[in-house]
């Protein structure tokens, strides 16, 4: 049992490096990101997730990784390892990957069938308008779809850490970034004319999506705004999700966390800055601007018509495109159920392949029952961001928005104030490693980062919006 059991971890640091960084590059980045960013009008959005990330982002990465490797807990029974009365912020850190779960295999299940489709020489039909619509109303493709995807995620994880998931980071991160860049430079050139005679290019979307417009800016738009980008942060870089905690437990003694962590966030940020300016301005150029608010199927909407643009030449770079994407996605959810899996281990006492199993059975259900949310169960719901939307976006609001910063706001309390930032900072500078950031570090997580992490809960709550309504519009 002692072996069966033995402790995983990765073999060196790039193994640990490119498998966190897989883990944070995935549908946050490549999904999530830019519909936000083209929903909440580009400019505005881009350069608060920019400071968020290289500020906060840095500062919760470092705290979740120490955390992990000091205590070498996972996330469930972490804070309680420390403090046995901060117990349940273990409980509610385990909750937030299985709920993401529930609906991350429907997301890559959307990319399997997109890469179907241009294998088999369909990709021009993924370019038409009600392609993905229809796609949507067919509840036995969805479920087929997610399932396919899911069992990929659940092999992977099943062999564990460095045989699974250190091996598939090392083979597919450097060629997700080169495909990413040549789409990017490609798409620059793009330009279309409407059935109305109006040209639109992909320069001009680039403007909406650099440039900050802040006209009609009210003090309430501006926080559902900086909500979005701060919950984008941590849904990225897998924080506030037990993912990082996990991790953490995972990296050698002898790595040099601040460097590695200072890649990860770059590495983030980057390919996220990049994806944006691919989808954004594609956007713009073939459907206007008043289609950057549609939402979660952005990706699967602009990318087709951008490839189409390309003769047949689109149909081999869109299969490449969207296999490489499936691989990112699946480097994201790899790390989600590797967090549940390493916590039912140490929870439950079992092996890492009963976890793997039993746990893959409970999220396959439960994302059968979202799938149908699109088709058979399908109703509209209005969020507290004034946003409306289906099943899935309400687990995926109930995550981003309320329970990640809900978690992010305790564990600022947690290390700031009840086991202080020397408890984390100890940890940075183990094996004579110097933490350059650490008086910024100290700051920011006991002063700065619980603050407007707490704003913007009580922002997700919708409790700002009617402060606003009752005292400051009228």
């Amino acid at each position: 049992m002692e072996k069966k059991n033995k402790k995983a971890g990765f073999s060196n640091r790039l193994g640990f490096i490119l498998a966190t960084a897989g883990s944070a590059v995935g549908l946050g980045n490549i999904w999530r990101f830019p519909y936000l960013a083209a929903r909440d009008g580009g400019g505005l959005f881009l350069l608060i997730y920019l400071l968020v990330s290289l500020t906060f982002g840095f500062s919760f990465l470092v705290t979740e990784l120490a955390l992990g490797r000091r205590t070498q807990k996972h996330s469930l029974e972490l804070f309680g390892s420390i403090k046995p009365r901060w117990n349940f912020l273990g409980k509610l850190t385990f909750i937030v990957p299985f709920l993401i779960m529930t609906y991350y295999p429907i997301i890559g299940g959307w990319v399997l069938k997109y890469c179907f489709s241009f294998l088999s020489g369909q990709g021009k039909a993924t370019a038409t308008n009600n392609f993905f619509s229809n796609f949507l109303n067919l509840p036995g493709e969805l479920i087929f779809w997610m399932l396919a995807y899911l069992f990929l995620t659940s092999i992977i994880v099943y062999f564990g850490v460095e045989k699974g998931i250190e091996k598939f980071s090392k083979i597919i991160m450097p060629g997700l970034v080169l495909i990413i860049i040549g789409i990017a430079i490609y798409s620059l050139g793009l330009k279309y004319t409407d059935i109305n005679g109006e040209t639109r290019t992909a320069t001009q979307g680039l403007k909406i999506y650099l440039l900050p417009n802040l006209n009609g800016m009210t003090l309430n738009k501006f926080l559902e705004i900086a909500l979005d980008a701060v919950c984008q942060v941590f849904y990225s870089l897998g924080l506030s999700m037990g993912i990082m905690l996990t991790y953490g437990a995972y990296a050698k003694k002898d790595t040099n966390m601040e460097s590695a962590v200072q890649q990860i966030d770059l590495f983030d940020v980057i390919i996220s800055f990049l994806v944006g300016s691919i989808i954004v301005p594609a956007v713009y150029v073939f459907l206007g601007k008043d289609a950057m608010s549609q939402g979660p199927g952005l990706l699967f909407i602009s990318l087709p018509k951008i490839f189409n643009t390309m003769g047949l030449a689109g149909q081999i770079v869109g299969a490449i495109f969207f296999i490489m994407v499936a691989f990112a996605a699946l480097t994201s959810s790899i790390s989600l159920l590797e967090a549940i899996v390493a916590s039912s281990i140490e929870l439950f006492k079992v092996s890492r392949k009963r976890s793997c199993v039993l746990n893959s059975l409970i999220i396959a259900f439960l994302s059968i029952f979202v799938c149908l949310g699109f088709n058979l169960f399908y109703f509209d719901f209005k969020l507290p961001n004034g946003q409306v939307g289906q099943l899935l976006d309400i687990v995926d609001y109930l995550c981003g928005n309320f329970l990640m910063p809900l978690v992010a706001f305790l564990t600022c309390v947690f290390v700031g104030w009840i086991v202080k930032p020397n408890f984390v900072i100890e940890e940075m500078e183990f094996n004579n490693h110097k933490f350059k950031s650490k008086n910024i570090y100290a700051f920011t997580i006991k002063y700065v980062a619980p603050i407007i992490m707490l704003i913007l809960f009580i922002e997700s709550t919708g409790l700002l919006n009617l402060i606003y309504s009752l005292f400051i519009k009228n």
